[in-house]
């Protein structure tokens, strides 16, 4: 028995197989719709933002007597470490300057656990393939009282805001 109803023939051009130049015609023709498939896709998404907004560079760390001589505070989420000496208060980046790395911190400084870079407690590079020291940040006062770092502002290091009594 025959697939076809009753009474109806199969043309010729039903029953040859599909040409070597139609066969490259219909992929051809596939691919450019898939190209232009793929193309307005991406064209849709272009107008939505591809990375998320970092968190902000300037922040707030608190009031000067937060900050007692010898104290050390890590905020992690900055990658930023502020200290407070006698002298006064300094804030030292914890990116690692050789690939940006986030350090982690020592007992007597700070070590990479990428590439094995060491810095002193003050950022100072002891060994390593770290080419700088770690980034001293800008730290001020609002009119408020409270303390900011600025972690898009470098300082050359020893720099401290002088807390007054």
């Amino acid at each position: 028995m025959s697939d076809t109803p009753q009474g109806q023939e199969l043309s010729e051009s039903e029953l040859r197989p599909i040409s070597r130049r139609d066969f490259l015609s219909l992929a051809a023709t596939w691919a450019a719709a898939t190209a232009l498939g793929l193309a307005l896709t991406a064209l849709m998404k272009f107008p939505m933002p591809a990375l998320f907004p970092d968190t902000s560079k300037l922040f707030k760390i608190g009031k000067p007597e937060d900050y007692p001589v010898g104290a050390e505070k890590v905020f992690e989420e900055r990658k930023v470490v502020v200290k407070r000496d006698s002298e006064g208060l300094y804030a030292i980046s914890l990116i690692c300057t050789h690939l940006g790395c986030v350090v982690s911190q020592q007992a007597k400084g700070f070590d990479c656990p990428c590439h094995g870079s060491k810095f002193d407690a003050l950022g100072r590079v002891k060994a390593g393939p770290a080419p700088k020291p770690l980034p001293w940040l800008k730290v001020s006062q609002l009119s408020d009282g409270r303390l900011l770092v600025d972690a898009m502002k470098q300082v050359p290091a020893g720099t401290k805001y002088m807390i007054s009594h």
